[in-house]
């Protein structure tokens, strides 16, 4: 029986499982709209474990959301799930951010674009069909209108994350389908999770990065 602590951090949403054999037994997250990962995540570590009655040396490995997604964000998530593999000296397991929040959208047909938030008019953003393979690798992409019409003149597209919102500002086509409010969770990481620890599909604890796609640039605060 393995037990998985699932970590994402990638957005806003401080979010911590635990799966037993991938099904999530624990939960706690939090959809606010402001950065807290530094102060909640370790709180919502206690949290769940104590929810699945469980202690950490129970732990068979740790699972963490890669990216793309909030520089801190991610920083934080990994250096909370490495410190925690090195600790109990389990398995660290990485899950693509964009493919856990696919699997947040249940459909018998059509085509699945996971997407964040990125500058200006970029997201983040993959696609998957139906079955939630992956059918186009991960972008930063510069929104236009036609923007993912490829997919959209094939049949419905369901667009999910939080680059939703300025995507829906200039996408108006008939099969465009937006879900709304929707931020990756480590509820949907349990599965996937569980899928790799099956496999030993494992990352190198010492050497293991986010995947961040772009360079992180620092943005100077404005004087008054």
């Amino acid at each position: 029986m393995a037990h998985i602590l699932n970590i994402e951090t990638a957005t806003t949403n401080c979010s911590v499982s635990i799966s037993r054999n991938g099904e999530c037994i624990a939960l706690k997250e939090d959809y606010d709209k402001k950065y807290s990962h530094a102060e909640r995540l370790h709180v919502y570590v206690d949290d769940v474990l104590k929810e699945a009655n469980l202690n950490s040396q129970d732990l068979d490995a740790i699972a963490v959301s890669k990216g793309p997604g909030s520089y801190t964000g991610l920083r934080i998530g990994v250096s909370a799930a490495k410190g925690l593999c090195f600790a109990l000296n389990i398995p660290l397991i990485s899950v693509s951010t964009l493919e856990a929040l696919a699997y947040q959208v249940d459909c018998e047909d059509g085509t699945i674009v996971s997407m964040l938030d990125a500058r200006r008019m970029e997201v983040y953003s993959a696609v998957f069909d139906a079955k939630h393979n992956q059918i186009r690798e991960t972008q930063a992409q510069v929104l236009n209108e036609d923007a993912f019409k490829h997919y959209l003149d094939q049949g419905k597209v369901y667009f999910i994350g939080n680059g939703v919102e300025k995507t829906k500002e200039l996408i108006n086509h008939s099969n465009a389908i937006f879900i709304e409010n929707k931020l990756p969770s480590a509820k949907e990481m349990c599965s996937l999770g569980f899928s790799k620890y099956k496999i030993s599909d494992t990352e190198d604890v010492a050497y293991f990065e986010p995947y961040y796609l772009k360079d992180f640039v620092a943005i100077k605060p404005k004087t008054s």
